[in-house]
């Protein structure tokens, strides 16, 4: 799934993560597309932090079962019927500096979720950064308009 693939590329592209640039402080709130293009992220603030969901996919159905692509690697049996489109990644990721956020993000391709840092690197561009122990990966996402 492309999705999968592209938050895989994110959590899993250990070459180290670029130092994340401080940006005046904005405002995060909109839809953001994903490096690779293929799926667009609702971000808006809840309760002293932020969320997103997923809103848009390129592909949104499975070419295995012909349906909705679905949360299937989800560990949680009850979770795997889920689709893809409406799925939150990250809820209540807390401020953590300027035009930065810090929490946990979930990873549908493996149903894993992982430390995580968001940080708005100009008006347009957000760097997402998903952390496993001392391994990060990260993928800038722009603003989608």
């Amino acid at each position: 799934m492309i999705l999968r693939s592209a938050l895989a590329v994110m959590l899993l592209s250990w070459f180290g993560a670029p130092a994340l640039a401080q940006a005046p402080n904005g405002d995060p709130s909109g839809v953001w597309m994903t490096q690779a293009g293929d799926a667009k992220i609702r971000v808006r603030n809840c309760g002293d932090g932020i969320c997103g969901s997923v809103m848009w996919l390129r592909e949104p159905i499975d070419p295995a079962t012909g349906q909705a692509a679905r949360d299937s690697r989800n560990p949680n049996p009850s979770l795997r019927a889920r689709p893809i489109v409406g799925l939150t990644l990250f809820d209540g990721m807390r401020p953590s500096g300027q035009s930065r956020w810090s929490g946990r993000i979930y990873n549908a391709d493996d149903g894993q979720t992982y430390v995580s840092h968001i940080a708005m690197t100009g008006p347009d561009s957000l760097r997402v950064e998903g952390c496993l122990g001392a391994l990060c990966g990260s993928e800038a996402w722009s603003r989608s308009r």
